[in-house]
């Protein structure tokens, strides 16, 4: 298949804000993003206890706040099912938001810089909001917003009802069609078919696989054949629909995908993969069809995560070289911990194929 051509200017979404700097999801942390030059900013949604939408990667937060080192909430540490597996830690929805404002974000990278640890709150989806609308872009656009409902059917179980609340909040803002500067992404088909059906802001399939064989080849289970939430949407899962991430890489599945949404968020591998000999050597592997397949379905292709610590795919690379693979190979955007390079490499990549 021939090699697909970029059809628009590729986009930065700031993964999580500044997250190379600052602890994630912190408003210094999406502030200092569009400093660096981001077009978005990603704000992962969870809900609390009193229904109030908040930027947290995950429900669970020992990793990414405080919590765990403040006694007054030692007795919330509990177990909870997500998406079918045990998580024993601390949930934002057993918090209030006043009481999640007591906490403090700490960075989830050990490896990162920690001086900016129990300095920043956690912030709500309204106050994200807030920011972008009052604020540009380097280039003098909008500042885009591109939140991720996290694990809508979890929360749902909770008898917390992401959707309406989501849908209320950014009709109110005036996101209201495609042109509006905000992608929604999820993991779940329904929670995006739901949208879908009540407004017309673009919209985001992410997928996501279990992990890599040797050959390249991605896994979308347990080496034993066992379901693994990174291999399939967990709604699919509640309703018994077999089908895999997989599904969303063939012509059917892209053809699926449009009749609901506006792209596919993929895990790198989708596009780009990479084989592993016995003795370690990585070698990257041809882009895949997948760009292409999407493109024919007139839909936008953002992988995620692109970040310095990741070298899998720059190891024979310097620099930002796997950006420049990931826009050759015709992608729309990029997810990435680190604004400042992405733009760089994208600035670049666009003088080079003026």
């Amino acid at each position: 298949m021939e090699q697909p051509q970029i059809h628009n200017t590729p986009i930065v979404i700031a993964h999580r804000g500044a997250q190379f700097l600052y602890p994630e999801h912190t408003m210094e942390g999406y502030k200092k993003a569009i400093e660096l030059g981001a077009d978005f900013i990603e704000p992962d949604l969870v809900m609390t206890k009193d229904g109030v939408l908040v930027a947290r990667h995950e429900p669970f937060i020992s990793g990414t706040t405080n919590v765990s080192v403040l006694p007054e909430y030692a007795d919330r540490k509990t177990t909870k099912m997500l998406d079918g597996v045990p998580v024993t830690d601390w949930f934002v929805s057993d918090f209030t938001l006043s009481e999640l404002k007591t906490l403090r974000a700490r960075q989830s990278w050990e490896e990162r810089t920690h001086e900016y640890d129990d300095l920043f709150e956690i912030p709500t989806f309204e106050e994200i909001i807030a920011f972008a609308k009052a604020n540009k872009t380097t280039s003098g656009n909008p500042v885009g917003i591109y939140p991720e409902l996290k694990h809508p059917s979890y929360h749902r179980e909770l008898g917390l009802v992401m959707e309406d609340l989501f849908l209320n909040q950014i009709t109110k803002a005036g996101y209201v069609d495609k042109s509006s500067p905000i992608f929604v992404q999820c993991f779940e088909v329904s929670t995006l078919q739901y949208i879908s059906a009540r407004s017309d802001v673009r919209l985001i399939q992410l997928i996501g696989a279990a992990g890599i064989s040797s050959n390249g080849d991605l896994r979308f289970s347990k080496e034993d054949g066992s379901y693994d939430p990174e291999g399939q949407p967990y709604d699919f899962i509640l309703s018994k629909d077999a089908r895999t991430y997989n599904y969303f890489t063939t012509k059917e599945g892209m053809k699926f995908v449009s009749t609901y949404a506006d792209g596919i968020g993929p895990w790198k591998p989708f596009v780009i993969s990479y084989s592993k000999t016995d003795e370690g050597e990585v070698e990257m592997l041809a882009s895949t069809d997948f760009v292409a397949l999407a493109h024919e379905q007139k839909l936008e292709v953002h992988p995620y995560t692109f970040r310095k610590e990741d070298t899998l795919w720059s190891e024979n690379n310097e620099g930002i070289t796997e950006y420049q693979l990931f826009f050759e190979a015709g992608v729309d955007g990029v997810f990435s911990d680190y604004t400042k390079d992405a733009v760089a490499a994208r600035n670049k990549f666009l003088a080079t194929n003026d």
